[in-house]
């Protein structure tokens, strides 16, 4: 279900991305490898959700380059990035509310994607095939949107606060499995509010404030440094 022909990097060089003229996301680089979780981390109006629109498509990029597996994206429209492999979870559980969870699967999927492989990831979802996806809880749903993103046969999963609104152990078993995805040989960019539940499960950690990256290195280094994270989202004293 994940994962089409080899593994592949995906590189991001001097990113940099405007809303109404205004600039969002300043210079960013950001490497995620296969097989591995990057975290990138950062305060609300950080630029955050900006940056993964600008790397799937949603918004034009203003600067900058995007490549994954050797094959250059930066000037590819929205539909050549997902075909090329990259999938994104948009933050608020895109479902089509008045479409079934069987039918939201099918919709986007490539031919020879197998509905198997999501219910066997979310054996949850198999027992709401047949319900309506606006009926389906947030935690049922967060679960579909990434099956569905995954049926696409993707390279790199760009996932954006799937942890919102969720209770805490819906939140843990989404976790474990983008962990489990990620060795299987998936790489994924995951923005989560939730700096600690991120960290735990993540490889290689960033944090953008203000639109630019101020921190690049491993998720360990941050791991239960509150107060280090905290001067890195702000930028008050040294980090």
């Amino acid at each position: 279900m994940t994962a089409r022909g080899l593994p592949a990097r995906f590189v991001v060089e001097a990113l940099s991305v405007e809303r109404a003229h205004l600039p969002v996301v300043r210079e960013v680089n950001l490497v995620v490898d296969a097989g591995s979780i990057s975290v990138l981390l950062g305060s609300n109006g950080a630029g955050k959700t900006t940056f993964l629109e600008g790397l799937s498509g949603v918004i034009p990029l203003s600067g900058g380059r995007i490549a994954l597996g050797g094959l250059e994206l930066h000037k590819a429209r929205p539909g050549m990035r997902a075909r090329a492999g990259v999938a994104h979870v948009e933050q608020g559980r895109t479902v089509f509310r008045h479409l079934t969870t069987e039918e939201n699967l099918l919709v986007g999927a490539r031919e020879d994607a197998a509905l198997e492989d999501a219910y066997g990831l979310f054996p949850e979802l198999r027992q709401r095939r047949d319900v309506r996806a606006g009926l389906l809880s947030g935690g049922e749903q967060q679960m579909l949107v990434i099956a569905r993103a995954l049926l696409c046969g993707p390279k790199v999963l760009l996932i954006d606060e799937m942890s919102a609104g969720l209770a805490p152990i819906v939140v843990s078993r989404l976790m474990r499995t983008v962990r489990t995805l990620a060795d299987q040989g998936l790489a994924i960019l995951l923005v989560e509010q939730f700096a600690a539940l991120a960290l735990a499960i993540g490889d290689r950690a960033y944090v953008l404030r203000r639109g630019r990256i101020v921190f690049d290195g491993r998720c360990s280094e941050l791991r239960g440094d509150s107060a280090r994270l905290h001067r890195l989202y702000l930028g008050e004293g040294s980090a």
